[in-house]
């Protein structure tokens, strides 16, 4: 083979391998899907993207608590009682940053209505870029700090997929998983995956 065939070789499997990288990455920090990988969830898949739990076959919210992106220290069992919406995302993550302001929207329109919003940073190797992406997008709630994704393995198996970022449940008042989304959500979303919960006596 001449070098510059060879060269040409290189060149295409260096083009090759850059697009599978792109892929790889694209599919950890996208739509993500809506598969959470099997497990006992009860979840009804909606055509929307939006997985819903009925009243009496939600899997409980496992223990969630550790310090926050602000050095804080948070139980997200304290707030049972209140609906709770838990968004995982990263700094990093394309997708996150065009929802955060939809959040941030939805949660100061129902935090007086009994909803917490809370978030789990994940893949971040220091708070440093959680925190400006807070302040970048207005981010108001709390983050728990996960850089290793400890916090998402806690859930039934199939709840979450930690290759789906950003992610969404909405936990019903008495701590319960009532609705998920692998996907980032426009305001009109969040809104449609909160207010049945919200909704209920």
């Amino acid at each position: 083979m001449s070098a510059a065939r060879r060269a040409r070789s290189r060149t295409a499997l260096l083009a090759t391998s850059g697009a599978a990288a792109a892929a790889l990455l694209l599919s950890a920090c996208g739509s993500g899907g809506t598969s959470g990988g099997g497990g006992e969830t009860n979840f009804v898949a909606g055509a929307d993207g939006i997985d819903t739990a009925g009243k009496g076959e939600r899997a409980p919210a496992p223990d969630l608590s550790g310090k926050t992106i602000d050095g804080k220290q948070l139980d997200v069992a304290d707030y049972k009682g209140k609906v709770v919406v838990l968004n995982v995302w990263g700094s990093w993550c394309a997708p996150c940053r065009a929802e955060a302001k939809n959040l941030e929207t939805v949660y100061q329109d129902t935090k007086d209505q009994g909803v917490q919003f809370v978030g789990i940073n994940t893949r971040d190797t220091s708070t440093g870029p959680a925190l400006a992406f807070e302040k970048e997008f207005g981010v108001t709630y709390p983050s728990l700090y996960d850089p290793a994704g400890r916090l998402m393995l806690r859930f039934e198996k199939g709840t979450l997929n930690p290759q789906a970022i950003p992610s969404t449940l909405v936990i019903d008042r008495d701590g319960k998983v009532a609705a998920r989304t692998l996907q980032p959500l426009s305001e009109e979303k969040m809104r449609e995956m909160l207010d049945p919960v919200l909704a209920e006596k």
